[in-house]
């Protein structure tokens, strides 16, 4: 008798009810951490200025960095080898 009145809704009602708050509370704490005010992009740009005399004063060597290549050239080495073609 007991699991028709937990099918009727009386008994399943407050579990139902517990586990939606959670989902409820899950979801707003996740777009909370996502999409706070924190954390938006690039809200301030270093000073470049700043960071190399703070780079030069303790000592380090401020270099450019190099520019990726716009065609890769080919790697050094034999070329792979098709497998074989078996026959029937």
């Amino acid at each position: 008798m007991k699991l028709r009145e937990r099918m009727r809704g009386k008994e399943i009602g407050r579990p139902l009810a517990i586990a939606a708050a959670v989902a409820i509370l899950s979801a707003a704490a996740f777009l909370v951490v996502e999409f706070g005010p924190w954390n938006r992009e690039a809200a301030e740009q270093p000073d470049r200025a700043a960071t190399k005399a703070a780079a030069q004063a303790v000592g380090a060597k401020v270099t450019p960095t190099q520019p990726k290549l716009a065609v890769e050239p080919t790697p050094a080495g034999p070329k792979p080898v098709q497998p074989p073609v078996v026959a029937n």
